[in-house]
């Protein structure tokens, strides 16, 4: 045991060693844990330049418990083995032994032992030979006495095999003396009391030197799910690039403003059960700008405004049901009519971050519910050029600089786009967003002058979130599986901005 304090006991013999101590042997001389004298070493490294100490790593083998019983009674073959006399033992009360089904196997392959299944009294059990050598035993013996070398590397992988034997790594520290060494140890002070200012006392003491890197205690505090560590950092995005935020606070739409604005028919698939949730109470909007209503309807069922419309019977209390609202483009149809309400007329650019519902066959990547992100540019001239720049320069800020369009129909955008991008990790081409100019059925009834184009595009906000995080399945991102523990070790997202070969291609 050691002779005095730890640190004492160590300094006193490391000012009579020759050239340093290690703090294992140190360990082992004094007959105490290693993890006590590690903590007197990192105890006086606080004390300043006294000891000057090395980190090392050694790799050893060591004898699991199962292994360090069969070092000191044998294994489980040898004692089957053992068990069995020279009349033979029946196979039942041999398995009841505590090694009985382990050792049985071991010393069959060994053919120590044979079974007769012809007996009387059922299969017995009968040595093969006279005596045996308990190899294992043998070299777990030698293992437990520092000799592990003299076994060769099949050896040690049987043993390990077994989880008899297993290799740990020890992390030792090589003392030596440091600068300032003393085997006296004098407490430094870590505070400046008035006593000591008033007395003059402190200009004798020594004092502890702060620790400026020393990681504070996190306080206590909630955890922002990734959902909106993500959401926060696409709406940094637009803000920089000069966009104004959406009100989207009404999760209850009229089929009017979801649909009919958009100039999208009321036979659509879209507007069908199976697509949207539309409610039963209240069933139907009541107050709508008529005067646009009756713009829109004509524009649906007449045509106008350079269109031929759809020519069908155009209904009011259809453009009327309540819904969860489909897409955050109803708001973008509020924002742009509200714009066009302005005299003169003012370019604009809006955003959105929100909320949709859509009636979806829930798998791992789609949910009833999720977010859509929009981005909506109002302006004199807009082209599918200005689109794909604006998009480029969006998309450019995610990390994201290979893009390609792809042209697609949506009813109430013409030309419209799909943009892809090229997914390192997947080696492909994937979807992240869908695009194109709003048409001037939907522009011109609001009242917007006719020189003025609305280019715009969407995508989701869960996709880039999983991506993000490495989720497969959206149901471990929202709703009632969700891990809470998941939200608070999650990291802190940053997304990427590093800048790649910048080749953009458009697809023909």
């Amino acid at each position: 045991m050691a002779d005095g304090p730890v640190p004492e006991v160590l300094l006193r013999r490391l000012e009579a060693a020759d050239g340093g101590l290690d703090s294992a042997e140190v360990a082992a001389q004094l007959g105490l844990e290693h993890q006590a004298v590690v903590g007197a070493v990192k105890s006086l490294q606080t004390l300043g330049e006294i000891i000057e100490a090395e980190l090392r790593s050694t790799k050893r083998w060591e004898l699991t418990a199962e292994g360090e019983e069969i070092a000191r009674e044998g294994s489980h073959e040898a004692r089957v083995f053992r068990s069995v006399p020279p009349e033979g033992l029946p196979q039942s009360e041999l398995m009841r032994l505590p090694s009985g089904k382990v050792g049985f196997s071991k010393a069959m392959s060994n053919k120590w032992i044979r079974v007769d299944k012809s007996a009387a009294d059922g299969p017995r059990v009968f040595r093969v030979v006279d005596s045996v050598e308990d190899e294992v035993q043998r070299r777990l013996q030698l293992v437990q006495g520092g000799q592990a070398e003299k076994l060769g590397e099949k050896e040690r992988s049987e043993l390990r095999k077994r989880k008899l034997l297993t290799e740990v790594t020890l992390k030792t520290y090589w003392v030596s003396k440091g600068s300032a060494f003393s085997t006296s140890i004098s407490k430094q002070e870590t505070e400046l009391s008035p006593e000591m200012i008033s007395s003059g006392s402190w200009r004798d003491r020594p004092f502890k030197p702060y620790n400026f890197s020393a990681h504070g205690i996190l306080p206590e505090s909630g955890h922002l799910h990734p959902l909106l560590k993500v959401r926060t950092q696409f709406r940094q995005i637009f803000l920089e690039m000069g966009f104004t935020e959406m009100p989207t606070d009404n999760y209850i739409e009229s089929s009017f403003w979801n649909f009919d604005a958009l100039f999208q028919p009321q036979q659509h698939p879209a507007r069908d059960q199976h697509d949207t949730f539309f409610l039963r109470d209240p069933p139907q909007a009541l107050q709508l700008p008529m005067d646009y209503v009756h713009r829109v309807k004509r524009t649906h069922s007449q045509g106008g405004y350079g269109s031929q419309g759809y020519k069908y019977n155009w209904k009011l209390d259809e453009a009327r049901k309540n819904l969860l609202r489909t897409h955050t483009t109803s708001a973008s149809a509020r924002a742009l009519y509200r714009l066009a309400q302005k005299k003169p007329f003012t370019p604009a650019k809006y955003f959105s971050i929100d909320r949709v519902f859509r009636n979806e066959t829930l798998d791992a990547t789609h949910l009833a519910e999720f977010h859509q992100i929009e981005g909506v540019v109002a302006d004199h001239g807009l082209t599918l050029g200005h689109l794909m720049g604006v998009l480029r320069e969006f998309f450019t800020k995610l990390g994201i600089t290979q893009l390609r369009f792809k042209p697609a129909y949506n009813p109430y955008t013409e030309p419209s786009m799909e943009v892809f991008s090229y997914h390192q990790g997947l080696k492909k081409w994937v979807e992240v967003g869908n695009s194109g100019v709003f048409r001037p059925e939907m522009l011109l009834p609001m009242g917007l002058p006719e020189n003025v184009s609305v280019i715009a595009w969407g995508l989701s906000l869960e996709r880039p979130t999983m991506i993000k995080y490495g989720i497969n399945n959206i149901r471990e991102l929202v709703g009632h599986k969700v891990n809470l523990q998941m939200v608070y070790d999650s990291p802190l997202c940053r997304l990427d901005t590093e800048q790649g070969p910048p080749p953009t291609q458009e697809a023909a």
